[in-house]
């Protein structure tokens, strides 16, 4: 009796741009925290079915689509200040390393890139989802995740001293990342 070897079954999952999000979040004046979100997020993920630690992720977020609820703000940050969206017109993430710990939580690990600047990240991932048919016979998968940054390690120094001491913008970022699938 011969045994064929068999190949894992790796699919592909497309991000849906329209039900996907990266949302990050800020101390401002050290007071409080603003929020912003990214809109034009994709990206795909190869799942290997049998094996999610098997599995990898490329994803790129548009600069443009920045949206923090004020006008001046997002032009701020879309400035050589902050992002320098001229320049960089998108961040990328590419995972390196997908691992479960004793909880059987996922953690992706991948280079993140922004600016131009290149650092290996971690974000703790809450899925994914059990799959599940849209009402157009769609697959879909969803899953979120979060890290902390700090943004100077990207080159994003730009701030302002406060009158009353301390900075107008924190170096600490928080990003979670929102994300929808669709089976290719």
């Amino acid at each position: 009796m011969s045994t064929l070897a068999t190949t894992p079954a790796i699919s592909t999952w497309n991000i849906d741009p329209v039900h996907s999000v990266a949302e990050f979040k800020v101390k401002h004046m050290m007071i409080s925290n603003v929020k912003g979100q990214f809109t034009g997020v994709n990206g795909t993920l190869s799942l290997h079915e049998t094996d999610v630690t098997n599995s990898g992720v490329k994803a790129a977020i548009e600069i443009a689509s920045i949206n923090t609820r004020d006008e001046g703000r997002d032009a701020h940050l879309k400035s050589a200040d902050f992002f320098n969206a001229d320049e960089f017109p998108t961040m990328s993430l590419n995972s390196t390393r997908i691992t479960r710990n004793a909880d059987g939580d996922l953690a992706v690990a991948g280079d993140l890139t922004i600016r131009g600047v290149t650092r290996n990240v971690e974000f703790v991932v809450d899925g994914p989802s059990p799959a599940a048919k849209d009402p157009w016979g769609n697959t879909r998968i969803g899953l979120a995740a979060t890290t902390k940054i700090n943004r100077k390690d990207f080159g994003l120094t730009w701030n302002a001293a406060l009158e009353t001491g301390g900075v107008l913008v924190g170096e600490e970022i928080t990003i979670t990342l929102d994300l929808q699938f669709v089976k290719a």
